[in-house]
């Protein structure tokens, strides 16, 4: 396996692309002017956005190749690794590249609300596919960006500084929001497909094996990163994927609380449950009463 390589810095970024650093901890990089990169794998200890603007094959992200075309996003937050595997081969970069370091927006609210973005945790088939006018608004997201690190620094630099790139960010959001509608057909498969999955989890031994299903256990189903499933499934439904899930478990719980004999303990086995106690703790927290009491109380 190619050796991972560590990005610990807007500078070393902007060093193996052959431009300058105009400010230590942010860069907005016009890829054409780059330097040819040679191919290699990094682990990214900064936020970076790419803005891919040919088709190209062999990046990837993770483990997955990336096969982008015209005005596409892709994010890539701290701890994800992504990158070339042909090391013998050289890169010309293209496109456009926003970069942050976390310690830009430490202390800061979006540096509390960064979580929120869901999309740096995408898989790369989930990436953003921009129209012409929404690829316009984005360049001039990196156009204003640019000008303040162009500019003389002064009490207001970093405050719109990050003030443009969260503003950026939530443009990204509604880019998204475009995306999730326009595959509306497709997400409307993926959520039956969910329903079907949830009931024929509950009719099987796999509570028994797996225990507890979480929103990644079903996302996999679908080819899906967790996040961009659990988006998906709230955009659609207003309801998140974990609340379904939970819906769906106390259901079953109550129908097997009242139509058999047998204890709470071993139910709460049955449906995936490690401890009884924990079963019962949810099940007074989302009925109201304790399954003994709730199975006493339809006699």
């Amino acid at each position: 396996m190619n050796e991972i390589f560590k990005l610990e810095s807007v500078s070393q970024f902007n060093t193996q692309r052959g431009q300058r650093t105009l400010h230590p901890l942010v860069s907005v990089l016009d890829q054409s002017k780059s330097s040819p990169i040679k191919g290699a794998r990094f682990v990214s200890e900064l936020y970076i956005i790419f803005l891919k603007e040919v088709k190209c094959e062999e990046l990837k992200y993770g483990r997955s190749h990336y096969d982008y075309y015209d005005g596409t996003l892709l994010f890539i937050a701290p701890g994800q690794v992504f990158g070339f595997d042909d090391d013998e081969k050289m890169f010309q970069p293209t496109g456009w590249v926003l970069l942050f370091h976390p310690d830009l927006i430490r202390g800061t609210s979006l540096g509390r609300s960064i979580k929120d973005y869901g999309f740096f945790s995408y898989d790369v088939n989930e990436a953003l596919h921009l129209s012409d006018s929404e690829r316009a608004i984005i360049l001039e997201s990196f156009s204003k960006i640019r000008y303040e690190l162009e500019h003389a620094i002064d009490k207001h630099s970093k405050t719109l500084l990050i003030s443009n790139i969260e503003l950026f960010l939530n443009y990204c959001v509604r880019f998204y929001d475009r995306q999730f509608i326009t595959r509306d057909n497709i997400h409307k498969d993926i959520l039956a497909r969910f329903e079907s999955a949830l009931d024929e989890f509950f009719t099987s031994d796999a509570p028994q094996i797996v225990g507890l299903p979480s929103v990644r256990f079903f996302a996999e189903k679908f080819s899906l990163s967790a996040n961009y499933f659990g988006d998906l499934v709230k955009k659609e439904t207003g309801k998140s994927a974990h609340e379904h899930i939970q819906e769906k478990l106390i259901t079953v719980a109550k129908e097997r609380v009242l139509s058999s004999n047998r204890t709470i303990s071993e139910i709460a086995y049955e449906i995936g449950f490690k401890y009884p106690s924990h079963f019962t703790r949810l099940f007074k927290a989302q009925v109201g009463k304790s399954p003994v009491d709730f199975r006493l109380s339809d006699n």
